[in-house]
């Protein structure tokens, strides 16, 4: 792998497991310094951070922080400045998803859903703008193609995302030409863990993507490391889906 962002810093947002941890290590393949923001899971958080620094020494840096806590944007990018000196890419992957279906919606799960997914991306990207300004930096938000196709039952979700994919259009305009903003929007990457979407209802998701099969986390590693240092890339929300919204 080109060594694109040798000498760079990136805050990763969820940084600990699943698509966080393979963009985390993406990126530091890549040269970068990792801070990696977790918030419950302590024991894959300092087992990556160990993991990076042995293939470079005091490359990465674990932070716990609660997105939805008022002081987490300055406490995580005053944590990069402090550590390496500066910010060049900010990854807003952390997310809450599970289902609200109309009639059951309660004030907690728009708070949550809708923290998590929308307005941490916005306060972090606030806070981090002008260190990234300073060094021409990107802002890669995970997004989702329900932003566009919204996923039945999950009506805070699909909003939040929608929200998502708008704020990156608008910082883009808002922080360019000094910062340029992306975001990726996965298709069925990884199930989740608590038994959402039953057999039938996985192969159906399978069947119904052109590729034929779930995407892995490496895979939106990829595409994050792409937008982090696509030069004249602004504004885009680039599905890697396996082609699953040309169906939807």
């Amino acid at each position: 792998m080109d060594r694109d962002l040798d000498g760079k810093t990136a805050l990763v947002t969820g940084a600990a497991r699943r698509i966080g941890a393979a963009i985390a290590r993406r990126l530091h393949a890549a040269g970068a310094n990792v801070v990696l923001h977790y918030r419950g899971a302590e024991v894959e958080a300092t087992a990556l951070e160990a993991e990076l620094n042995a293939a470079r020494g005091a490359s990465a840096l674990k932070v716990k922080a609660d997105l939805l806590a008022p002081i987490a944007p300055k406490a995580l990018v005053g944590a990069a400045l402090d550590r390496f000196g500066g910010l060049d890419v900010l990854v807003n992957n952390a997310s809450s998803f599970y289902p609200t279906a109309i009639g059951a919606i309660e004030a907690g799960h728009w708070e949550e859903l809708m923290g998590s997914n929308l307005r941490a991306p916005l306060f972090l990207a606030q806070e981090a703008a002008p260190a990234l300004a300073q060094r021409k930096g990107a802002i890669v938000s995970i997004a989702d193609i329900h932003a566009d196709r919204p996923l039945k039952g999950y009506v805070v979700y699909s909003i939040a995302k929608a929200g998502l994919a708008a704020m990156t259009r608008a910082l883009a305009l808002e922080l360019g030409p000094a910062v340029r903003v992306n975001a990726v929007a996965p298709g069925a990457i990884a199930w989740p863990e608590d038994g959402q979407f039953p057999p039938p209802e996985r192969g159906r998701v399978v069947a119904t993507t052109p590729l034929a099969r779930l995407g892995k986390p490496e895979e939106i590693a990829q595409a994050v490391h792409f937008l982090a240092t696509a030069s004249f890339v602004s504004g885009q929300v680039v599905a890697v889906d396996g082609g699953r919204s040309v169906f939807l």
